[in-house]
């Protein structure tokens, strides 16, 4: 079984940082792309941004220059660096993971999500 715990949401005021990490765990042969994602009340879910395991990153436009993903695969962990934040920014941001488990079964698994609030 295969799970992604995440943690480092919060109220930060208009400009603030946060810092969100991810943590996958169980059994798992390798771990593929990882990434955030976010949903905004009455939005539809979209993607901030992905890092590789090689470590190339992709980003939504609109976090570009302020949002940075990295990860560390010795502890099958993502992070999400968030500066500048805006209200805008303002979600439940979920992570996932492109996991091959142990078994030989690839398949996408989700964070629990965690909720980020920036007030004006």
């Amino acid at each position: 079984q295969v799970q992604l715990v995440e943690s480092g949401g919060g109220l930060v005021q208009t400009g603030g940082s946060l810092r969100l990490s991810c943590v996958a765990s169980g059994s798992m042969f390798r771990i593929n792309d990882m990434g955030w994602y976010r949903q905004a009340p009455g939005k539809q879910r979209e993607l901030v941004a992905s890092i590789t395991r090689g470590g190339s990153t992709n980003y939504v436009d609109s976090v570009k220059g302020r949002f940075t993903t990295s990860r560390d695969n010795a502890k099958n962990t993502v992070y999400l660096e968030m500066n500048s934040l805006k209200p805008e920014d303002t979600a439940v941001y979920y992570c996932y993971a492109e996991i091959i488990t142990r078994q030989i079964a690839e398949g996408q698994y989700w964070g629990q999500g965690t909720q980020v609030t920036v007030s004006s």
